[in-house]
């Protein structure tokens, strides 16, 4: 079975948010302090992202179902 783009792009952001936050972590535990800003732009700009991909799905299955 092949797996559809807009799938790994999914796996994609999960496994960079996971990083991410690894790498927040380390910087937490070494420095203390957290790039709070930093944190939310990241977040935000994934789930814009996941949001958009949802988007163009629901049109896909739409246009579909209007096809039958």
């Amino acid at each position: 079975m092949k797996i559809r783009f807009s799938k790994k792009i999914v796996v994609g952001v999960s496994l960079g948010l996971a990083l991410f936050t690894f790498a927040v972590l380390i910087v937490y535990w070494h420095t203390g302090s957290e790039p709070a800003v930093l944190i939310g732009a990241v977040f935000g700009y994934a789930v814009n992202q996941l949001w958009q991909l949802a988007g163009i799905k629901r049109a896909e299955i739409k246009k579909r179902r209007e096809r039958k």
